[in-house]
């Protein structure tokens, strides 16, 4: 079986994270994951953070992260890009998995759509649109008819993430369920992600894989 990693945060790009891409190498190589989907922050507040000056000087910076990962991991496992974006109706956060560099850029407003919008802009290309760690303190409930999944284990230590309730509701609304560490600290252990018989090299056979079920969730009873 393969392990994929579908959250995680390097601190090139995510400034609530303390791991370089070199740290995180050594952390994911040494657990034995095959794969990684680098989840980095895409919201306006990171765009503030770093001073961006326009949508296409964000999307480069967000883009050098995972060449970066890349270049670190060449030969360990493999990186894809993914992304946790907010938008600027909530502090909720959502997992994307498809949604491509050229979308990025070409959209100045995106952080003014609403998880509605969005999940219409998903459904049209084929993406995936996860809500991540949704009963979290401050995070609020969203219509599931607005999501295709929820994180049902999300390995972040210290918050309370109600991982079970999260199982809950994805099973009462027929939602995909994902696993991910959420690591953005050398000291929490990578517990999360997906089991499959294949390596996962592509964002879309991940998205192939997700719809289909033909995976097994990453947990521990550690993390609640």
């Amino acid at each position: 079986m393969f392990k994929t990693e579908l959250h995680c945060h390097s601190n090139d790009a995510s400034p609530c994270s303390t791991e370089s891409v070199e740290s995180l190498t050594k952390i994911y190589s040494q657990a034995g994951y095959d794969t990684m989907i680098l989840t980095n922050h895409f919201s306006k507040p990171v765009y503030d953070h770093y001073g961006m000056k326009s949508i296409g000087e964000y999307v480069d910076f967000f883009m050098s992260a995972v060449k970066k990962m890349q270049d670190a991991a060449q030969g360990k496992f493999t990186v894809l890009v993914g992304a946790e974006i907010r938008f600027n109706d909530s502090c909720n956060d959502y997992l994307c998995f498809g949604m491509t560099e050229e979308f990025m850029r070409l959209n100045e407003g995106i952080f003014d759509l609403s998880p509605f919008e969005f999940h219409e802009i998903c459904k049209q290309n084929g993406w995936l649109f996860i809500q991540a760690h949704p009963f979290r303190n401050g995070m609020t409930v969203v219509n599931p008819a607005y999501l295709d999944g929820v994180e049902v284990y999300n390995g972040h230590i210290g918050h309370a993430s109600r991982n079970f309730i999260a199982e809950s509701w994805a099973n009462e609304y027929g939602l995909i369920k994902t696993s991910g560490t959420d690591l953005h600290y050398e000291y929490v252990p990578a517990t999360g992600g997906i089991l499959t018989e294949e390596k996962i090299t592509s964002i879309s056979q991940l998205i192939s894989v997700l719809k289909n079920g033909n995976y097994q969730l990453l947990k521990t009873d550690l993390v609640k």
